[in-house]
């Protein structure tokens, strides 16, 4: 159990923290009790009014040279309430009616003709155009933003006061060229969060709720709340869709591939959620003009509102501060520009040290005595969007990241204390432009040029042995890519497109002593043409899309032709029925030489497939499932299967007797996915349940067939969350059986000084289980200054869940088992002011 001290660290850490943000903002205010209580005693006038009234409101004191009529003035204009004076002194205080009416007719740009059914959305209120395009709405203050969204249409974003309140306006959305999948499923376990048509889960961070466990919209771990997908090993940096390796994921963010996912080698993502608005995820069915990705597709997306006013925030919580700015260049351009960053070189908080603890475990740093550690991350993120004309639309993105460990070990040596420092440095910097021309209404193209640099470098001193191990992994990609969408009319729609891809992967291995050095250095490049039809009945009952790619590898003059395949149809109003189905391949993969590789901390690294002993990876996959919405109940369920061919032994992690081998295999998955939630007015409450059976297949191996070393056969997730005005709380449990595992040989552990394992992945760690709960609360600090606070804890019942183990042989020639576990009891906290 966690102890008291411990929790009372915690609470008084929050409470200094909290205290300090907020006492910057309400320096020098009082509570507005305390003011007018002086101002009677002053001016001999009586104050009247509702205890609601002015609760939680804090001013800073007027001046003591004004007048009472002035005071009225000043308190009217600081606290936006009504000052009325009465008979006998009295004054009467009461709220202010600031709400009204917007009114509008939307109109299609290119056609301009009325839109119907176009959803326009307030703060508090939300109303749909009649057959005119007409609307009406009741905002409740001037400094409202308005969503105005219709499917085939771009989203509009417009501030109230350019609204005419005597006079409705005329606003015109551009057509959408790119067809665009209805949803069936709307806020899938929480608000945010949908299911379409062609099977992708979507992620509005600008609009979400709350999950188990994350007070911050960490976009890796909130996908984990997914049916199928999860982290055996609790890591944003190994996310595991239908079984398979993270390395056979393709993370996108603004159409530029990552190579790198985790902040704190693994445990935050890198992608801040400032900035990152939208997420898609898709399981199968892939659009043709993704790449890569053969167990999945996780695309992040930036917010493309270019915003007529500046908005900033500054947060921070027990592992980073972060900032935050959106600043407008005109009506038609703006630049954002997020930041964060550890304070582990400020205060050491109980997160940090239960994360940095679950990094090192079992690694050289633990190992490591008498060491002055050193642990830094950061990233920051630019964009620059512009709006060159209602038709031409630019976008420039760039990402960097960095991790950060030093650390010195010291020891003595013939009487003489000698230090050396160690040290691991992961870091990532991307750039993309992506420009968009609409020519008609009917036709579009898209260009995007990227360039991903990923950088893993090691040094690792041994004092003792005095031997310096240097280990450095880089990937340099650059891809350029061209679509064209073609509208013919509202049914029946084109993509085609073409992409190059230049891949280049160096990895270098350098001792001192002996003397040894390995470098090697792949590049291949790659050439894609594609096409897909996408077609809605007039009915809206059917949805298809259906497409070929076609690639060629110039390196091994190979040609790969991947159909893809999704159809959903609506049997009945609140039923609806998918198919899916698509083949993929990728060049890249990533491997464990050692365990020890890279200080232990992050042993993978990338690779290049060279069509002989690191084979193109390939796979083949479909799926089966039905949707049901009605009266607050939603119901999914899936049924698939995936085959994964061309797989290394050394990119699955193996821990026992396969641990060194160098074998090429496969693995099938057949699995279903289901999930079942019930809305309430403000609770939401679900229960996911996956199956899965994961096989192995290595020719060269003594058991040919065996359980992947990620088959997690029944997985279960229960949460629940509720929302109240501007609180929201969410509780939930995840649970699953217990990840195979390799026992030894009873009675004949050790044979030729080497561990004697007994038949591979036949045994089972203990199941897992982890409790999470969170909170948030918003509140107003001014009428334009927002803040949030929230809560959140990590395995409640402090469970002790192994993720992994291995044995090894110790010096009195006895076998030892070492266990890595996940996280203990973690809180965290978080303050966030918006501006």
């Amino acid at each position: 159990m966690v102890s008291k001290k411990y929790r009372s660290i915690t609470l008084f850490v929050f409470c200094i923290f909290s205290s300090v943000l907020y006492s910057q903002i309400e320096k020098e205010k009082k509570p507005l009790t305390e003011i007018l209580i002086l101002l009677q005693e002053k001016y001999n006038h009586q104050f009247t009014y509702a205890d609601d009234t002015i609760k939680d409101i804090y001013i800073k004191s007027p001046s003591e040279n004004l007048t009472f009529k002035e005071i009225l003035n000043y308190l009217k204009r600081e606290t936006k309430l009504i000052f009325q004076i009465l008979e006998n002194n009295f004054v009467a205080i009461s709220t202010q009616n600031t709400s009204f009416s917007i009114c509008g007719y939307i109109i299609d740009y290119e056609t301009r003709q009325p839109l119907e059914t176009v959803t326009i959305i307030g703060k508090d209120n939300y109303t749909i155009s009649d057959s005119f395009g007409y609307f009406k709405l009741k905002v409740s203050h001037g400094d409202e933003n308005i969503i105005i969204r219709h499917l085939g249409h771009y989203p509009k974003f417009k501030p109230t006061y350019s609204f005419d309140q005597n006079n409705c306006i005329n606003i015109f959305l551009l057509p959408q060229i790119e067809t665009l999948s209805e949803i069936i499923l709307t806020n899938f376990i929480t608000k945010g969060i949908d299911k379409v048509a062609d099977g992708t889960y979507t992620i509005n961070f600008s609009n979400f709720g709350i999950l188990p466990g994350l007070i911050e919209t960490d976009v890796l771990q909130t996908v984990q709340a997914l049916p199928g997908i999860q982290s055996v090993n609790e890591t944003v940096s190994d996310i595991n869709i239908r079984g398979g390796t993270n390395d056979q994921n393709l993370l996108l963010w603004d159409g530029i591939k990552m190579y790198q996912s985790g902040h704190f080698f693994g445990l935050i993502s890198i992608f801040n959620p400032l900035i990152t608005t939208d997420v898609s995820v898709i399981k199968n069915g892939t659009n043709v003009d993704f790449t890569d990705g053969v167990s999945g597709t996780i695309a992040m997306k930036t917010d493309t509102k270019i915003n007529n006013e500046f908005i900033g925030s500054i947060g921070a919580n027990f592992i980073n501060v972060d900032g935050f700015v959106d600043v407008p260049l005109g009506e038609n351009s703006s630049i954002q520009l997020s930041a964060r960053k550890a304070i582990s070189d400020i205060i050491e908080t109980p997160t940090y040290d239960e994360y940095f603890d679950r990094i090192v475990q079992d690694t050289d740093v633990k190992n490591i005595f008498n060491s002055d550690i050193k642990f830094d991350f950061h990233d920051t993120s630019l964009r620059w969007l512009y709006n060159i004309t209602d038709k031409d639309q630019i976008r420039l993105n760039f990402l960097s990241v960095n991790n950060e460990l030093i650390f010195n070990e010291t020891a003595t040596i013939d009487q003489n204390e000698e230090s050396k420092e160690s040290r691991l440095i992961q870091n990532s910097i991307v750039g993309g432009l992506f420009y968009k021309r609409n020519w008609t209404d009917k036709f579009a193209t898209i260009v995007q040029a990227s360039e991903t640099r990923y950088e893993l470098e090691a040094t690792n001193a041994d004092i003792l042995q005095q031997q310096r191990l240097f280990q450095e992994n880089k990937v340099s990609e650059t891809s350029i890519k061209l679509n064209t969408w073609y509208k013919q009319n509202d049914q029946l729609s084109f993509l085609n497109g073409y992409q190059f891809t230049e891949t280049g992967i160096t990895n270098l291995t350098d001792v001192d002593n002996p003397i040894f050095r390995e470098f090697v250095r792949e590049v291949i490049r790659e050439h894609a043409v594609y096409s897909q039809i996408n077609y809605i009945s007039t009915s809206k009952r059917a949805t298809i899309k259906a497409g070929i790619r076609y690639n060629y590898i110039e390196k091994f003059k190979k040609h790969i032709v991947e159909p893809r395949f999704n159809l959903n149809y609506k049997l009945l109003d609140h039923f609806s029925v998918e198919v899916l189905g698509e083949l993929k391949h990728q060049n890249t993969s990533q491997i464990i030489n050692f365990q020890n590789d890279f200080l232990g901390i992050e042993k993978r690294r990338w690779l290049l497939s060279n069509n002989e002993d690191i084979p193109i990876i390939r796979s083949k996959q479909a799926s089966v499932g039905f949707n049901y919405s009605n009266k607050g109940w939603l119901i999914s369920a899936e049924g698939y299967f995936k085959e994964i061919d061309g797989i290394t032994s050394q990119s699955q992690g193996f821990l026992n007797q396969y641990t060194f081998e160098k074998a090429n295999g496969s693995y099938i998955v057949k699995g279903m996915d289901f999930l079942i939630n019930k809305r309430f007015n403000r609770l939401s409450t679900w229960l996911s349940y996956s199956y899965a059976d994961n096989e192995y297949t290595f020719n060269d191996f003594q058991e040919i067939n065996f359980p992947n070393n990620l088959d997690i056969t029944h997985t279960i997730t229960f949460g629940s969350s509720f929302s109240i005005r501007n609180f929201k709380v969410s509780a939930g449990f995840n649970w699953h059986s217990g990840k195979p595992t390799t026992n030894l040989v009873i009675g004949n552990e050790i044979v030729d000084n080497t561990v004697n394992y007994d038949v591979a992945n036949s045994s089972r760690l203990r199941e897992y289980l982890r409790v999470d709960a969170s909170a948030t609360y918003k509140f107003n600090i001014t009428a334009k200054v927002r803040a949030q606070a929230g809560i959140s804890i990590w395995n409640g019942l402090n469970q002790e869940n192994i993720i992994n183990n291995y044995y090894t042989i110790d010096a009195n020639n006895t076998t030892k088992e070492n266990s890595n576990k996940a996280l203990d009891f973690t809180p965290n906290m978080s303050f966030r002011v918006v501006f």
